[in-house]
């Protein structure tokens, strides 16, 4: 199934191909699907990126686990990309405090699967389906340390927050270690070049801590609240 997917990816993206109509409508449905799922999410929502390749009892695991069960002490419920570690974790904690936790996973030929700890899960052939319903259901996103597709989910969220694509809300970095070389170049590099501003430099905060990390993201959402904005 994952290799049959990755071929209609390949094809789609080529110039022309012979079955466009096809192949958007294929698209379309997987979008209506991520709409009607995303609308089973009953309460406000944090969406929360990190490496599948983190083990169980690791410390990156159990602080994912905590935040997840943070944000579900707090009324959020948790999406993920529904896979293994951080994912995973960050789902667990949730579930096992009592919250709605969400799983959107992806068909890929290795590596995941949709991990046992979703209460709504659905799985997705197209990457820029399921990006699109992180954003659409989250009031936050919450970035723990992980490889290509972690940083990619980052980004993302930084250039749509930056170009006022969508509203402005929380984009926090779990793990100080990790993140701070980057920072330093974003600091020392992107806005001494005058390619970012001090404003989009703002748009990050930094914690260790996963109380500090729920708080930051449900304090925005109820200043929204009282502000009629949410």
């Amino acid at each position: 199934m994952a290799q049959r997917d990755g071929q209609l990816d390949r094809r789609l993206l080529r110039r022309s191909h012979d079955t466009l109509a096809n192949d958007v409508s294929l698209i379309a449905s997987e979008f209506l699907t991520g709409f009607q799922a995303v609308q089973r999410i009953d309460r406000p929502a944090v969406s929360i990126f990190g490496s599948a390749r983190v083990g169980e009892g690791s410390p990156l695991y159990e602080r994912a686990r905590a935040t997840g069960r943070a944000f579900a002490d707090d009324g959020f419920a948790v999406v993920t990309g529904g896979g293994p570690g951080v994912m995973e974790a960050a789902n667990r904690g949730c579930q096992e405090a009592g919250g709605l936790s969400v799983g959107f996973n992806i068909e890929l030929p290795m590596e995941q699967g949709l991990n046992p700890y979703c209460d709504v899960g659905l799985t997705f052939r197209h990457f820029y389906a399921r990006k699109v319903m992180f954003v659409k259901a989250a009031e936050g996103f919450v970035i723990f340390p992980g490889g290509f597709g972690t940083h990619d989910e980052l980004w993302e969220a930084l250039t749509l927050i930056q170009t006022g694509k969508i509203g402005h809300f929380p984009v926090v970095l779990v793990g100080s270690d990790y993140w701070a070389d980057l920072l330093r170049w974003i600091r020392e590099q992107m806005l001494e070049s005058g390619f970012v501003s001090p404003h989009d430099v703002e748009l990050l905060s930094v914690s260790d801590d996963p109380r500090e990390v729920a708080e930051l993201v449900v304090s925005h959402y109820d200043e929204r609240v009282a502000e009629g904005t949410a």
